[in-house]
């Protein structure tokens, strides 16, 4: 159930990020990514009355704290696009994020079989194939001064999957109020210090409330799935997220699919497949 529950998460997250990326070309980024986490905190506090288990003060702190890595990822990360190359970009992020649960799930002390441990490591080249838009070409070109905010996003997204695993079940959903008010307070926080405008035009509303409602959605599934299953297997799964924005620009936007991102896509199904085999 586990898996499914990750995988479910990946591919909202892949539609959040499709429809915020669709909203950013009429609106400045952090007002897309500060209007859609406030429109999922508001669903989220609406909801838990129903949804919400019983948290310890820890499990909120771990929620804030996945929360203000995510948001601080966000804002590392966007800066990073906008000054590199963002087929260097994405890839690295994205196997980076991936691989911080692996590793500290590995350090903690779970035990994988030898299917899923290749599927782990297939994940992990998928995220890098189906991330590098402009194929492995571009990343010949990359500078290492380049890599840094690259990596540090990266590794800040991890944290966010490591955070919320760390959750006790019992708590449910409840650390996300914790997690999204921390991302919004740190997004809108950073967003005010750079000057940038906070207005989200006529156009794009729809848009970033969809936006936030699916990505609210994908972290509660994440959430749950990452509560009662093995980290470094949730972790992995939910990191593949880039496939489905990928396909979702193909049958929307008609996009061309380059040979790297077709072959990143058949290693996310093989992962998947190896993952899903029974120990």
């Amino acid at each position: 159930m586990a898996v499914l529950l990750a995988l479910a998460s990946a591919v909202l997250w892949g539609g959040s990020d499709f429809l915020g990326g669709l909203a950013s070309r009429r609106a400045g980024a952090q007002a897309v990514v500060l209007g859609s986490q406030a429109t999922g905190l508001v669903v989220l506090l609406v909801l838990l009355p129903w949804l919400g288990g019983s948290p310890s003060a820890s499990d909120l702190w771990l929620g804030a704290g996945a929360g203000a890595a995510g948001g601080a990822g966000l804002v590392v990360f966007y800066r990073a696009m906008a000054g590199g190359v963002m087929s260097v970009v994405a890839p690295t992020t994205g196997v980076c994020a991936a691989a911080v649960p692996v590793v500290t799930g590995l350090a903690l002390g779970e035990r994988i079989g030898v299917a899923a441990a290749l599927g782990i490591a297939l994940a992990l080249v998928a995220v890098l194939l189906v991330a590098a838009e402009g194929g492995l070409g571009s990343l010949r070109a990359v500078r290492p001064a380049s890599l840094g905010p690259a990596l540090v996003a990266g590794v800040l997204f991890g944290l966010f999957f490591v955070l919320l695993h760390r959750t006790h079940p019992g708590a449910e959903l409840a650390p996300l109020v914790s997690a999204r008010a921390a991302s919004v307070l740190l997004v809108g926080a950073a967003a005010l210090a750079a000057g940038r405008s906070l207005r989200v035009t006529r156009g794009s509303v729809l848009a970033v409330a969809v936006a936030g409602v699916t990505d609210m959605s994908a972290n509660a599934l994440y959430l749950v799935a990452t509560q009662h299953g093995q980290l470094a297997i949730t972790g992995v799964l939910a990191s593949l997220y880039p496939a489905s924005t990928v396909l979702l620009a193909q049958l929307v936007l008609r996009e061309r699919l380059v040979r790297t991102q077709a072959a990143g896509l058949v290693a996310a199904v093989a992962a998947v497949v190896l993952i899903a085999v029974p120990a």
